[in-house]
């Protein structure tokens, strides 16, 4: 049974189970701000931008620099000139609301800045029954309120879970969205070509199917499907310097990773993976197979590992073309939620990773450069919170 990858990291914390049973214990009450901390490359400064939100879970940066935040409770919220405004964003979606369940990404269309149409991805219920998927909803943002919404994606992954749902979004250079869709711990979903569970979806701007799609013409495959094998995703990012498409997700017990995406290719789960089942025995005796794309990276023992995002900003120019990921593992010292800055070679082969925010010790759900060059994270909290991390002159 051949182990070795590309690299592998072992984090010095408590195994965590990344798809469910996540240490929930509540995170001790943010400091007082400023706060500042020492990293590799610079001393940070942290700064509040705003609390009491509901498990804050994306970050979207509008033309004039303000920013909307989605909550899993089902609310869009605006945070005007530093402000967040107290009435929420009007014309969301009624949300399923579950453990993992609620309201989840916010995207913008590649022209916002003339047409204001955004898209949210959620946990859509269903009548009369206790079942569940995830949709994807598009509108138009008309000053403080959502106009024309409907869903231009509904998944076929109905379920009575409550996990796994996915959700995490990103534009291509070719204009096509890019969405992931979680197995809802229900894992055969994964292979399974005719439920989108376990799957990376491609789509056109309207929701309709693009014509290159991997699979168009296959009658076994749905025509949505771009990539499968997937767990449970959590962050979604194009490479800005390689264009390609990195995903991130949680492993059972151990076993996070980040792949890089291709066309029709086939990620493992659950056929072969780094992690355990939640009894501690392995889930699949393989960690790699025939036909099968091995993770990029992983981690043993889970980070609980979160949202994805590339540096290019100028106020941290040393961290230029590094990877940022969240992680939400709560538990003992000295590992606690935080993020990690993951550096690479020239030619790509990642180097080092570097925890930040470690002492602030709390769940980090999202983490995305601004566009004044700043970091922005959400924490995992009810309530939770926009933090705003910049250099210290």
């Amino acid at each position: 049974m051949k182990k070795h990858l590309t690299i592998s990291f072992l984090i010095l914390s408590l195994f965590s189970f990344s798809g469910v049973a996540q240490d929930f214990r509540a995170a001790p009450p943010l400091p007082d701000f400023p706060q500042h901390y020492q990293t590799t490359e610079y001393e940070i400064q942290v700064d509040l931008v705003a609390d009491g939100l509901s498990n804050p879970w994306s970050i979207a940066f509008l033309p004039d620099g303000d920013m909307l935040v989605t909550e899993r409770a089902g609310r869009l919220r605006l945070i005007r000139d530093g402000q967040l405004e107290q009435i929420p964003v009007g014309g969301t979606p009624e949300v399923k609301i579950t453990v993992l369940g609620g309201l989840l990404d916010v995207l913008l269309h590649p022209d916002f800045a003339s047409n204001r149409i955004l898209y949210l991805s959620y946990a859509k219920g269903r009548e009369n029954d206790n079942l569940s998927t995830t949709a994807l909803a598009r509108a138009r943002l008309n000053a403080d309120t959502l106009v024309g919404l409907e869903d231009i994606f509904v998944a076929n992954s109905w379920s009575q879970s409550p996990t796994n749902f996915g959700g995490r979004m990103t534009f291509g250079d070719d204009g096509k969205l890019y969405m992931t869709i979680g197995e809802r711990q229900e894992e055969a979903r994964a292979q399974d070509m005719m439920d989108h569970g376990g799957k990376v979806i491609r789509l056109n701007d309207d929701g309709s199917i693009p014509t290159d799609n991997p699979f168009i013409g296959n009658d076994e495959v749905l025509p949505e499907i771009f990539a499968y094998g997937i767990r449970s995703p959590q962050g979604l990012a194009f490479n800005p310097r390689t264009g390609e498409l990195w995903e991130n997700e949680h492993g059972p017990l151990g076993g996070d990773e980040i792949n890089i995406i291709k066309a029709g290719k086939n990620y493992g789960w659950p056929l072969a993976t780094f992690g355990l089942d939640y009894d501690g025995y392995p889930f699949s005796e393989e960690t790699e197979g025939e036909g099968l794309e091995q993770p990029f990276m992983y981690w043993i023992p889970s980070i609980a590992i979160s949202g994805m995002s590339f540096y290019t900003g100028d106020a941290f120019p040393n961290w230029q073309g590094n990877a940022f990921v969240g992680a939400m593992v709560m538990g003992r010292t000295p590992m606690t939620g935080h993020f990690q800055r993951i550096t690479f070679s020239d030619e790509g082969v990642p180097l080092a990773r570097e925890p930040i925010l470690v002492d602030l010790h709390q769940r980090i759900r999202d983490v995305r450069p601004g566009p004044d060059g700043n970091l922005y994270v959400l924490t995992d909290q009810n309530p939770g919170a926009v933090l705003k991390v910049s250099p210290v002159e």
